[in-house]
């Protein structure tokens, strides 16, 4: 792979769920629209948007983003995108044991799910077990909590109503993160109401779960765990979140989170109209998911003062814009997968390393990103806590034609008389 740059604008869902519960009024995030939103927490609400429907209600079974997930649902722990770091979330702690192939949640006292019955150990135990680990549903996070070469799931078992022990084939470094809920973890669904559909089968012996909370489920059936319950789903038009009144995260004077009482996913035809409709005062936040695409800045930063609302930089956003190139040798059918000639261009170390140098990726930071943007030098984020720093030994191929074209030529690469690159075959 090859880094290019990423856009100075937040736009990671979590962050906005995150500003979301620790904001009463307008929303300091991407452009913000403070007159569409109350001054009363009670009564506030904000209008966000989506380009396409939501595909199903049952977190198991997503596919698609952006969905609403991180509202309704979350897992033991959550990762904060500014920092990096691992942060509690229905676990209010955790502790590691033998060389972290061990380790011990605790779940904070009196969780409860929107439904008012408690969340417990019992819960974690079943979304795990029964549908995590489960060979006959499909899920994004199987894969991922296969560990060694074996694929082993780790074993889980309950210690209390609020303690749950996970053992581990071998130390597993992403363990913590799969534990982290909405986009790419696993959350913890509710085993009283879900527990059923697990048992039962279809029509073709499969497990009813497979089809639950699809997006034609009556809203008052879907019992969550996360900041806000569906209450409405209007197909084309606008799926509706309500506060959810069991929620356990409270500010420091006791009070309920998160302060905003609604919130309101409403679905848009293009990024056109949603832009539209920002500047028309129908829309809170410039894109439905905390960022704003980066060509709108100057309009919109010239716009502040009449339209009343604030544009906002707070920051680069984890994740990158990259060339890849494909080393794949393989063959189907007898045939290679990958073009014999560019496969011999794609494995040599010289050639990437020249296309690495050949990119002046500051002029596409410049033209594309309006210079929001910066420089990223390797696939693996800033923020993560698996980052390596220039400083602390990382390689970076700031542009540089003259070394560009020393490589090639060591590669056996050549220009002809037309000036077109040529290597050693004459391809």
């Amino acid at each position: 792979m090859i880094p290019t740059a990423f856009p100075k604008l937040q736009s990671l869902f979590s962050r906005l769920v995150m500003f979301v519960l620790l904001l009463n009024t307008a929303l300091i995030i991407g452009g913000c629209n403070p007159t569409t939103v109350s001054t009363e927490a009670a009564q506030s609400q904000l209008v966000l948007h989506s380009l396409s429907d939501p595909k199903t209600f049952n977190y198991a079974l997503k596919s698609e983003f952006p969905n609403i997930f991180p509202f309704t649902f979350e897992g033991l722990t959550f990762v904060n995108d500014s920092t990096g770091k691992i942060e509690p979330a229905l676990a209010e702690s955790w502790e590691s044991f033998d060389n972290n192939k061990r380790f011990i949640f605790t779940l904070r006292q009196d969780l409860k799910w929107s439904d008012g019955v408690p969340l417990t150990a019992d819960d974690v135990i079943f979304t795990y077990e029964d549908i995590v680990f489960n060979p006959e549903i499909a899920t994004d996070q199987k894969d991922v909590l296969r560990i060694g070469r074996n694929r082993l799931f780790p074993k889980i078992r309950k210690l209390d109503n609020r303690r749950i022990e996970f053992i581990l084939p071998e130390p597993f470094a992403p363990f913590l993160r799969i534990t982290s809920g909405a986009q790419d973890g696993v959350v913890i669904l509710p085993k009283h109401i879900l527990s059923e559909s697990i048992t039962s089968k279809d029509a073709n012996g499969n497990p009813k779960f497979a089809s639950t909370w699809g997006t034609d489920t009556k809203p008052e059936n879907i019992v969550v765990n996360g900041a806000y319950r569906i209450v409405n789903y209007t197909p084309s038009e606008r799926v509706i979140l309500q506060r959810n009144p069991h929620y356990w995260r409270k500010d420091e004077q006791g009070n309920s989170q998160p302060y905003i009482e609604r919130i309101v996913w409403q679905i848009v035809e293009s990024t056109e109209t949603a832009l539209l409709q920002f500047r028309s005062g129908g829309l809170d936040i410039t894109d439905g998911w905390g960022a704003m695409p980066s060509e709108n800045f100057g309009l919109l930063k010239r716009e502040e003062k009449r339209g009343k609302f604030k544009i906002y930089t707070d920051g680069t956003r984890p994740g990158t814009n990259f060339i890849s190139f494909n080393l794949n040798k393989g063959k189907r059918n007898g045939k290679p997968l990958i073009d014999p000639i560019k496969s011999r261009w794609f494995n040599t170390v010289e050639f990437r390393q020249a296309v690495a140098y050949a990119i002046d990726r500051q002029s596409l930071i410049n033209n594309t990103f309006r210079g929001l943007g910066e420089l990223q030098n390797s696939p693996i984020s800033v923020q993560s806590p698996y980052y390596i720093s220039p400083k602390e030994g990382l390689k970076v191929y700031n542009y540089n034609p003259d070394r560009s074209k020393q490589l090639l030529a060591k590669a056996g690469f050549k220009f002809n008389e037309q000036g077109q690159l040529i290597d050693q075959a004459g391809n």
